[in-house]
């Protein structure tokens, strides 16, 4: 409907916002660290390396909480509460006298930046099941737009001050925040909302909850397999390229923004008429077939024009995550929306805590220490390239086992959800083979 697409748009703003805060802010983070820590760049290094572990921390923590609340109270309030708590962690990082109030901020941030499960669920409340996948990613589009134009525009106000980045992100969210609070309608309805109970609203929690639905077990630990790869580009891409190419920042720079756009432009673009021509299932193996190529390719290529058509293929691995969330988003009824993308939400920040430093951690023991049996700093690919097989070879057979390769039917879901849980506030709401009811 035209309500709908209208939201649509409106969360799929939010997102963007939301990453272009967040990019905004990570050219001048170092500088911001040695100018209220009174810091050397080495140890800058370290404070931002643990900065990251907070802010991965919280996301990991509270991603099921918020997700299980916008389950019970609605996904409207807590949206517009998580772009209030972006709005305050970026003041108190601007303004912050001390390392103390970076941490608090971060703190903040990851708690508040959370919601973004919440934002998901909202486009899964709003979208008929087998339309999900192709909106998830634009989902995907929005974050890889983010963290392009993000970055750019806090390199250019980072030369007015290295807070300046700041202020303009909380200028960002509160403007989002006011423009949520006239426009955002509630998407989930009385009757489809279910008590709030804490044993789920944990990590853990959530996923156990979760395992009464078929196949959410299997695919959440695909999904953890995949994303805990994906940590790896971003964590040694740069110090890859300066060991073996000697390439200077703006050559790394140019580099990932390059692969930002390619990827962006899959998710935007690809995963729909793909999911339509072959389904789900066997567009997450083409996505991940994509990532081991493009992870292998780098362990055994070192030049130039090498490194960029594997960051060609790489990009196409992009139509693999909304492949996943589609399938995942299926399984589960509307009034569970919520606990899955904060389960989700929660798997992808438990690979942020693990995977950076897993990464850095084979890159330096590969590349300087004196026991390592053999030179060899591509060694973070090949550990990518091995965890995506894996993941495929976790995918493959629990597919065939729960029919994830067939292709659905237009405006028809093949999923039932088992009987509503106890915990419910209602009757669960009959499925309809209705588009617009779906």
């Amino acid at each position: 409907s035209r309500n709908s697409n209208f939201t649509l748009v409106f969360i799929l703003t939010t997102i963007l916002l939301d990453m272009v805060g967040l990019g905004i802010i990570l050219p001048v983070l170092p500088d911001l660290i040695r100018e209220v820590g009174h810091e050397d760049v080495a140890r800058s290094a370290v404070i931002g390396g643990y900065l990251l572990f907070v802010y991965a921390l919280m996301q990991f923590t509270f991603s099921p909480i918020l997700g299980n609340l916008s389950d019970r109270y609605g996904r409207r309030p807590v949206l517009l509460l998580s772009l209030l708590g972006l709005t305050a962690d970026y003041l108190i990082m601007g303004f912050a006298p001390t390392l103390v109030w970076l941490f608090v901020g971060r703190t903040l941030s990851g708690i508040s930046g959370a919601a973004v499960s919440t934002a998901t669920a909202y486009i899964a409340d709003i979208t008929p099941r087998e339309k999900r996948s192709q909106r998830f990613g634009l989902i995907g589009a929005a974050y890889g737009l983010g963290f392009i134009i993000g970055p750019v525009i806090g390199g250019e106000l980072g030369e007015i001050s290295p807070r300046a980045p700041f202020y303009a992100a909380a200028a960002i969210a509160f403007l989002n925040f006011l423009f949520g609070l006239i426009v955002l309608p509630e998407s989930l309805t009385m009757r489809k909302r279910r008590r709030f109970d804490i044993k789920r609203a944990n990590p853990f929690g959530a996923i156990v909850a979760l395992r009464q639905f078929p196949a959410i077990l299997w695919l959440l630990a695909v999904l953890f397999l995949f994303a805990l790869a994906g940590q790896v580009l971003p964590s040694v891409w740069n110090f890859f390229t300066i060991e073996k190419l000697e390439w200077t920042s703006s050559q790394v720079g140019r580099s990932l923004g390059y692969f930002g756009v390619l990827f962006a432009l899959s998710q935007a673009f690809l995963v729909g008429p793909i999911v339509k021509k072959i389904g789900e299932g066997w567009t997450l193996i083409v996505g991940m077939f994509a990532a081991i190529c493009a992870f292998l390719g780098l362990t055994i290529i070192d030049t130039y024009v090498g490194l960029y058509v594997c960051l060609t293929i790489g990009a196409f691995s992009g139509i693999a995550a909304p492949s996943i969330s589609g399938l995942l988003s299926r399984r589960v009824p509307d009034n569970s929306q919520g606990e899955l993308q904060g389960a989700i939400h929660a798997t992808n920040s438990l690979t942020a805590i693990i995977g950076p430093l897993a990464a850095t951690q084979l890159f330096s023991y590969f590349t300087v220490s004196d026991t390592a049996p053999f030179y060899f700093p591509a060694a973070p690919f090949l550990a990518a390239g091995i965890s995506v097989t894996l993941a495929a070879a976790i995918f493959i057979p629990a597919a065939f086992r729960h029919h994830l390769f067939r292709k659905h039917a237009e405006g028809r879901v093949y999923e039932t959800p088992p009987i509503a849980n106890p915990g419910e506030i209602s009757h669960r709401p009959s499925e309809s083979k209705n588009e617009g009811d779906a």
